[in-house]
């Protein structure tokens, strides 16, 4: 009888929750990978500053659950091998710039009807397996038990409390976040809306990037204990679950379904509802070379997110917020990936873009 409520919680909540944060990276545009992109293309760190909102709000409840007694942090953070978070950051940054989003990026989009984030999907789900669980997992697993440190946070490493790293980080945040918020912006002609009410704000408003952020970090806290609860030890996950599905799926192996894998479901089907309510929903082919790059930046983000034991969202938004090491060196590592793909695939293409003459051209507008 508890193994059958165990599993019915696992259905039930893994989907819900994956549902209202897929809904919510759709409606809210939120692509990590973008944010990082945006540091070096247009030099700008408005989204940045959202996605480190979203670990600030997180950082505050699960500090908040651990110290409660709901979960325990210590056993859900993830040693630290740092050649493999290193690489594997790297890899995966550089891998999802070619597919055209992170993880959940490459999800909503997908759902989008966006043909091209199907094939990086496909391809990062199948070599996150290969390198977890297939031929290359004792590749992965020397990797990952190569040179593990001491201290996996950071809060053991300088011996303080976690509440101390969570009142800088949410300063830190509060100040960045201002600066952002007040920056003037002109003005952007908007069309008349044709929904009222709940209809509006939920499928056709723009939302604002931190107040996306924010529901982020409360889903990413409401993760834990529901996922606690059916015996996974963690939080929101992508990389893992998403291996766990490919392998069901090739051996039958029904021990690989857990919250996670009803999560990644949940994000699909909640992407697709929030992209047909608001008219984004659209098969949409790209040519060739966007396909071949797509399936490149798939198994690249694969392989490094195995290597770095998460993707942006296990690592670069989890991990993060129980102050791992892990977290925080594969998120710089993520961004530096970003950097270097964004450098050899964007920057020399929007060089040779053609600009127009600006004789007489109205102001340029902001839009984040």
């Amino acid at each position: 009888m508890k193994r059958s409520l165990t599993l019915e919680n696992m259905i039930v909540t893994g989907l819900l929750v994956g549902a209202i944060f897929g809904f919510i990276l759709q409606r809210g545009r939120f692509c990590v990978t973008g944010a990082f992109r945006d540091v070096f293309v247009s030099k700008s760190t408005w989204w940045l500053g959202a996605f480190i909102t979203a670990i600030a709000v997180q950082a505050v409840g699960i500090a908040l659950l651990n110290s409660l007694g709901v979960i325990d942090l210590s056993v859900a953070v993830s040693p630290f091998a740092p050649f493999g978070t290193i690489a594997g950051g790297f890899i995966f940054g550089f891998g999802a710039v070619l597919a055209g989003g992170c993880a959940t990026g490459t999800y909503y989009r997908a759902a989008e009807g966006l043909i091209g984030s199907w094939f990086a999907l496909i391809f990062y789900a199948l070599f996150a397996s290969i390198f977890k669980f297939g031929p290359f997992a004792e590749t992965t697993r020397f990797v990952r038990g190569w040179g593990i440190t001491e201290h996996a946070t950071i809060t053991d490493s300088l011996g303080v409390s976690p509440w101390v790293l969570v009142t800088l980080l949410v300063a830190a945040v509060g100040v960045w976040a201002y600066k952002n918020l007040t920056k003037p912006k002109l003005p952007m002609a908007q069309l008349p809306p044709e929904k009222s009410g709940l209809a509006h704000l939920l499928f056709e408003k723009r939302w604002n990037p931190y107040f996306t952020a924010i529901l982020i970090g409360l889903v990413a806290i409401l993760a834990f204990p529901l996922s606690w609860a059916t015996g996974r030890e963690g939080g929101l996950g992508i990389t893992t679950p998403s291996a766990k599905l490919t392998t069901f799926l090739t051996t039958g192996d029904f021990t690989m379904i857990d919250w996670g894998v009803m999560l990644i479901m949940g994000i699909m089907v909640g992407s697709f509802i929030a992209a047909k309510g608001s008219g984004e929903f659209k098969l949409r082919v790209p040519d060739a070379k966007t396909i071949v790059r797509a399936i490149f930046g798939g198994m690249l983000m694969g392989w490094g997110a195995a290597w770095a034991g998460g993707c942006t969202i296990g690592n670069g938004l989890v991990e993060t917020a129980m102050f791992s090491w892990q977290g925080w060196v594969s998120l710089i590592a993520m961004i530096l990936g970003t950097g270097a793909a964004a450098k050899i695939f964007i920057m020399p293409r929007k060089k040779k873009t053609p600009v127009a003459s600006t004789k007489n051209a109205p102001e340029p507008q902001l839009t984040h």
